[in-house]
């Protein structure tokens, strides 16, 4: 499969492109080539695909990296600033999801993967199923939840299919490192309940791409054995089939 990754230099973009080596033809999308150096010391070069650089908030743009691709994975997130005139949350982070999502309809691409951001545990104690939406509203978390809004309406418009993952927090369980690079354990940043290893993120990225029974879903991707009590990680196992391997238990 032909396969663009929107977002592909970060944490968890890194991930992605190792899980999915060997498996499928890959075309990494980067919005400059300094995206590489953030986390070149922890996981190198990356020599397994195209690589193009551009703003994903260009419709143009977008539509040309998707020419000849048949999934997409899209990872791309800015995190806002301190600065309440700072446009990028809003183009990078809605303008960029709605340039990929049109061009994939026009393209007739249907298999798209949307990294989403939620709590694992609601702050009222409501379950969070794929309906339940994120209830806080900070910038970041208003422009991920329009982002899930986005998905949605895609799919009820125009029949894409789309299914979005939602991570909490994520780390590194093979390197003791959290997405700050922050140590591990009693030493450090200790396991909570919203942890998942960016390697089962990036089997559970490849895993919804390559499944073809589900137009739409919204699925929690936590790797705490507790978070099955609180969001629906027991249905993304049901729907991906994915299986948890990162041990997160010895950073308690």
């Amino acid at each position: 499969m032909n396969v663009v990754v929107f977002g592909a230099g970060g944490w968890v973009g890194r991930a992605v492109l190792m899980n999915m080596a060997g498996r499928h033809k890959i075309r990494a999308v980067l919005r400059g080539p300094e995206s590489w150096e953030k986390y070149k010391e922890v996981d190198g070069e990356w020599r397994g695909g195209e690589i193009i650089c551009g703003n994903i908030e260009d419709l143009d743009f977008v539509n040309k990296v998707l020419e000849g691709m048949d999934g997409i994975v899209h990872l791309t997130v800015y995190f806002p600033g301190k600065d309440e005139n700072d446009d990028l949350p809003f183009l990078i982070n809605l303008k960029g999801l709605w340039n990929v999502l049109e061009c994939a309809r026009r393209r007739g691409i249907e298999r798209v993967v949307h990294v989403g951001s939620c709590q694992t545990v609601h702050p009222k104690g409501i379950f969070f199923s794929s309906d339940v939406r994120r209830p806080d509203g900070s910038l970041y978390a208003i422009c991920k939840r329009l982002q899930e809004e986005m998905c949605r309406q895609f799919h009820e418009a125009h029949g894409q299919r789309i299914i979005v993952l939602r991570p909490d927090y994520i780390v590194d369980s093979k390197l003791g490192i959290g997405w700050a690079r922050e140590k591990l354990g009693p030493d450090g940043n200790r396991c909570r309940i919203g942890w998942v290893c960016r390697h089962d993120f990036a089997e559970a990225c490849r895993l919804a791409l390559e499944q073809d029974h589900t137009d739409f879903d919204v699925l929690h991707i936590v790797g705490t054995p507790e978070a099955e009590k609180t969001c629906n990680v027991a249905r993304s196992r049901e729907v991906l089939g994915l299986v948890y391997k990162g041990d997160l238990e010895k950073y308690r």
